[in-house]
């Protein structure tokens, strides 16, 4: 048979003897017809030119080692019969260390469905668990995976310690999304002690016409997932995103290693450029600001022209009066409408504070960019800016300063940071964290004690933060105000439309309301005019995230907003009740 390129199996052997074609380099495809069932250990071990098999019978029974060094097998096809198993394609792949197509035909179509899953933090899980622990773990986790994927008649594989693949058919899907993928708390209730926990992460999808593109679809929506936080699933469908669970408390899991990494890949792509232009959201707060820059500065000393696009900044006024008694950042900060005429081919373009399309401060840079940079901190969310250059978004972090400043202490090139631009960083860190109260963890610390090296004025940092008579009054009367729903959460109103920032009131309100004894949660809505904004805080008991995400929002689990057009903002807060009632009926459930 070694002349064969196509070799098929008779129709008279049901066993295929072990070693039978072992070492055989002139084999191109195997057919197995149904017949056969058996196929012996080691039988086609070292095939090494065999690039494709079909299996009819998708139950047959594989021996050790059968498809071993079969390096170049990349398609699969196997017929799944009613009534058998897929337990041949689980031995085959036991084989293969290198990406394979794989088709299942089923009696009624192929297979639609492939959606890789993980724990997300298990070696952070595992280094605080006793040796003989973390088998009784791993055991734990891998039964109560087997046991829910064994509902949809698919095959499960274990590509690495923390990572799994599942195929199943079309049909299933429904019911794995009216069961809410209770598997989510299955995985987190496996310690009643809570010495650990761990958390799965979930990303199915169907888009793409070959299981190999709906692999890589179902890979991308579980980059959002992760970026997101994980403990949560999605499933897209018709490029449309859907998501359940994701209301564990974020923990901080990032490596220094990977802050190196991007702050040499952005030196060098700093260095390739023409400019660098860098702008954050619309109608920037400090966090934005300072983490621009951060960036800036980082820029000038690689000698480049650097210029931080922002055109309304009524939230920063304190701040911005202090950066004008710096004669250097005249002409730094520019308008959209010049960034638009100015922006080029070379241009470098460094998103920051934010990774959605709609959100940044001009549409119109982000298209005519070629090159682009994103470091936020927020949760990832389906309208995230897919063609980036490079992506610093780290969860776990309290800012985007933060993660500036990191990058700031690993670059090669030595930055001088000037004690304003200190100012600006730590003020980003100190107002998302709420004067380090919230979602700090050493790396926070570490980085603001960098800031205060390089001469930061606490005092004055304060002193941006202070709130006029007149907007202290405003937010004690919308504070007055609040009503209590779901026994918790807080909800007041920001009537006053001829205030010039009606988004800051109602952010610093809802910090406020935070401080109510028995409050978890706040948000307080406010009319611009134009749209109605809402900002949401909680003490981590409610995911906010969560909740104003199904009104378009976004952020984190203890902050986060939203912007909804084409409503009063009475039919807003209605909507936000019915919401909040949904997110509680899905813990229930």
């Amino acid at each position: 048979m070694t002349d064969n390129i196509i070799l098929t199996i008779g129709s008279d052997i049901e066993e295929v003897d072990p070693f039978a074609y072992s070492e055989n380099r002139d084999i191109k495809e195997i057919y197995v017809p149904e017949n056969v069932k058996k196929i012996g250990a080691h039988a086609f071990y070292n095939c090494r030119s065999m690039y494709r098999l079909t299996l009819e019978n998708a139950s047959v029974d594989i021996g050790d080692g059968a498809f071993k060094n079969c390096e170049r097998l990349k398609e699969i096809s196997i017929y799944y019969k009613s009534g058998g198993n897929l337990k041949s394609l689980k031995s085959i792949l036991a084989d293969i260390h290198t990406e394979v197509k794989v088709h299942i035909f089923y009696d009624d179509g192929e297979a639609s469905l492939i959606f890789p899953y993980g724990i997300d933090n298990y070696e952070e899980n595992m280094q605080m668990l006793e040796s003989e622990e973390k088998a009784q773990y791993v055991a734990e986790i891998d039964k109560v995976i087997y046991e829910w994927t064994n509902e949809t008649n698919g095959i499960l594989i274990k590509s690495d310690r923390d990572r799994y693949i599942y195929i199943f058919e079309q049909r299933y899907l429904e019911k794995i999304k009216e069961d809410k993928f209770s598997i989510l708390d299955k995985i987190k209730e496996l310690d009643p002690k809570q010495k650990v926990q761990f958390t799965l992460s979930i990303a199915i999808s169907n888009e793409g016409e070959v299981d190999k593109d709906k692999y890589k679809s179902a890979q991308t929506a579980m980059d959002i997932v992760l970026g997101r936080g994980g403990d949560q699933a999605v499933v897209r469908q018709n490029d449309i995103y859907k998501f359940f669970g994701g209301r564990a408390q974020e923990v901080e899991k990032r490596t220094k290693v990977k802050a190196r990494v991007v702050a040499h890949a952005l030196e060098n792509l700093i260095k390739e450029s023409s400019k660098v232009m860098i702008m954050g959201h619309t109608n920037p707060d400090i966090d934005a600001m300072g983490s621009a820059i951060g960036i800036y500065r980082l820029a000038k000393s690689l000698d480049k022209n650097a210029y931080i696009i922002s055109n309304n900044r009524p939230a920063l006024q304190s701040f911005m009066d202090s950066l004008k008694e710096e004669p250097e950042y005249e002409d730094v900060i520019i308008s959209k409408e010049v960034a638009e005429e100015n922006i080029d081919e070379d241009t470098l373009l460094v998103v920051v504070d934010t990774h959605k399309v709609t959100y940044v401060e001009s549409e119109e840079v982000l298209k005519k960019a070629n090159k682009i940079v994103i470091i936020d901190h927020h949760r990832r969310s389906a309208d995230y800016i897919e063609n980036a250059t490079l992506t610093f978004q780290e969860v776990y972090a309290s800012s985007a300063a933060e993660l500036v400043t990191e990058l700031l202490q690993y670059a090669e090139v030595n930055v001088e940071l000037k004690k304003i631009e200190a100012e600006a960083l730590y003020a980003g860190i100190m107002m998302d964290t709420k004067s380090f109260t919230f979602k700090t963890g050493v790396r926070t610390f570490e980085a603001a004690a960098y800031l205060r090296k390089c001469g930061v004025d606490i005092i004055r940092v304060k002193k941006w933060f202070q709130s006029d008579l007149e907007s202290f009054n405003k937010i004690a009367d919308i504070v007055k105000k609040a009503e209590i729903v779901n026994d918790s959460i807080a909800i007041a109103l920001c009537e006053d439309t001829k205030s010039k920032d009606i988004s800051l009131l109602c952010a610093k309100a809802a910090d406020e309301l935070l401080t109510i004894s028995d409050v978890t949660a706040s948000f307080v809505l406010g009319d611009t005019g134009e749209k109605i904004c809402i900002s949401g805080r909680s003490i981590g008991d409610i995911n906010v995230q969560v909740i104003l995400e199904k009104l378009g929002g976004g952020g984190h689990i203890t902050l986060a907003g939203a912007q909804v057009e084409g409503m009063t903002i009475e039919e807003v807060k209605q909507e936000l009740i019915i919401r909040i009632n949904e997110y509680f009926t899905e813990i229930e459930n």
